[in-house]
């Protein structure tokens, strides 16, 4: 018995790239760290929440690579001589990494008594009706 992928369904054609994004975020395997919300603002738009406590705007890098959304945080080492006697608060590097579909651009990011907030916004595409002319051969 032969494995039937998304790419080779004969109804499905030019969506492998589909099956290859599917593949990348089952490898993406983020640990949980920080922990993010992601919500519904409107009906095209949304809005990634990341907390990031502990973290300055500078200590923060947003970008997109490739249809991904790619959150990093890197903290400067700190240089005081502080003496913890419990270091509860995560401030370790993390990348999140988020993939974007087709049409949904990033909008602001804005930063928030410890919470980053990136909104999202789906562009609408435009409907266009060709027709395909028939040559005789």
């Amino acid at each position: 018995m032969t494995k039937l992928t998304l790419g080779s369904h004969p109804f499905l054609l030019g969506f492998e790239q589909l099956e290859r994004l599917v593949e990348r975020t089952a490898k993406s395997g983020n640990d949980g760290y920080p922990p993010f919300n992601i919500e519904q603002t409107s009906d095209l738009s949304y809005r990634i929440t990341l907390a990031v406590a502990g973290f300055r705007d500078e200590d923060l890098s947003i970008t997109v690579e490739d249809r991904q959304l790619v959150v990093r945080g890197c903290r400067s080492e700190e240089t005081d001589t502080r003496i913890y006697l419990h270091r509860g608060i995560a401030a370790r590097q993390f990348q999140r990494s988020f993939v974007l579909a087709d049409g949904v651009e990033v909008g602001e990011a804005i930063m928030e008594n410890g919470l980053l907030h990136i909104d999202l916004r789906r562009m609408l595409p435009e409907t266009i009706v060709q027709t395909i002319k028939i040559k005789r051969s």
